[in-house]
């Protein structure tokens, strides 16, 4: 099984590829990446960093992959800088997913129910139509209603189904507590546990963890359930040791118990 996993590199701040090649590749699948950006760390809670646009090399890059015959059972993208890299990205899932390959998208936009900087409606329209070519897509509550316009879950989710088969809304937060929704035959939700607090990379760590699970056979649910029970425990850990949470979650000391969760998943 491979897998391609199209984000940017923060080089410090667990984020993005620096926790999509470990998780992934510790679920037992080869990942390629494909960078889209080079940051020497990420944008939430550092000042001064360096951003480097890798446009130009990403067109090179596909090309030599061309050459190479190279085709994914999944490709996962995550980040994206621009509406072009958007564009291309259709074009690489054109060029290199398999026949009867799956497509995630986690659409990046914003948080705090506002867009994140150089991100903008038409942006938003931009992705919601990658969403159209994706079979799961990955919003979190706020980028839901950045792409649908509402804020109630439901109607949200309704929207989404229209444009992707597999819509999930990752870390909603209803009047009784945290839910993920899920369109998979009707609506559906899903109780998760909840700590209070912002924890950069906890999204990246779930695609990653998901797309790990979907690649070793789970059905959607058990993807969902055993990748929530997985961030939950690497949340509390990293409340519980790290001062500066900007530098990530501690989601290396919980990789163990999701894997072994996973093997007995994927020998049944």
């Amino acid at each position: 099984m491979r897998v391609l996993a199209v984000n940017d590199i923060s080089c410090v701040g667990k984020c993005s590829l620096t926790v999509a090649l470990p998780v992934l590749s510790a679920c037992g699948v080869t990942c390629d990446i494909l960078p889209t950006a080079l940051l020497s760390t990420h944008t939430g809670g550092f000042t001064g960093y360096t951003f480097l646009p890798l446009d130009d090399e990403m067109n090179k890059i596909a090309d030599h992959w061309e050459t190479l015959g190279l085709k994914y059972d999944l490709i996962y993208s995550g980040y994206l800088g621009s509406r072009a890299q958007i564009a291309f990205v259709k074009d690489i899932k054109r060029r290199f997913l398999k026949e009867g390959g799956t497509f995630v998208v986690d659409p990046v936009l914003g948080d705090n129910f506002t867009f994140y900087k150089g991100f903008d409606e038409a942006f938003a329209a931009e992705m919601l139509s990658l969403c159209a070519e994706a079979d799961y897509i990955l919003p979190n509550e706020t980028e839901s209603y950045l792409l649908t316009g509402t804020r109630d879950f439901s109607a949200a989710l309704e929207k989404l189904s229209a444009v992707c088969p597999h819509p999930v809304i990752t870390g909603a937060k209803a009047e009784d507590g945290y839910y993920i929704y899920f369109g998979d035959r009707g609506e559906q939700r899903m109780p998760i546990p909840c700590v209070e607090g912002s924890f950069h990379g906890a999204g990246d760590v779930f695609a990653s963890a998901f797309c790990g699970c979907l690649m070793r056979g789970l059905i959607l649910e058990r993807a969902l359930s055993l990748t929530a029970q997985f961030c939950y425990r690497a949340i509390l850990r990293t409340q519980k040791e790290v001062t500066d949470r900007k530098y990530g979650l501690n989601y290396e000391r919980e990789i163990f118990p999701f894997l072994q969760s996973l093997e007995a998943e994927a020998r049944q």
